[in-house]
């Protein structure tokens, strides 16, 4: 099982990026798809989640501003971030759960919104 991010750079405030997360060699079908991110210091939390129906949840400080979607036939998953913000500077990491098993974490991608 792979999973390969990519997106992650430097910005200024104010900026975009998008992430991209794809999955391969998992077995079942993948039922939902996440980011997640970690600053320095801080622990790894939920940014947001789509499920198969398309289903979507996002942490507060992002409403608005972060749209996750993604590619079910090619098993990615894409986190659109505008109007970023120094607070958004973190680590961020893909997380997949298939329907069978445990689920799969990717290597993190670094994000650096400067002011």
């Amino acid at each position: 099982v792979q999973l390969q991010a990519s997106g992650g750079g430097l910005v200024q405030a104010g900026g975009s990026l998008r992430l991209s997360c794809a999955a391969s060699g998992i077995a079942f079908s993948i039922n939902v798809m996440a980011w997640y991110r970690q600053a320095p210091g801080k622990q790894r939390d939920l940014v947001a989640s789509i499920t198969s129906g398309g289903s979507t949840v996002y942490e507060d400080s992002v409403k608005g501003r972060f749209t996750i979607s993604r590619d079910s036939a090619k098993n990615t998953v894409y986190l659109h971030m505008n109007n970023l913000k120094p607070g958004d500077t973190a680590v961020y990491y893909c997380k997949v759960n298939p329907l069978l098993g445990a689920a799969y974490w990717g290597e993190g991608t670094l994000v650096t919104v400067s002011s």
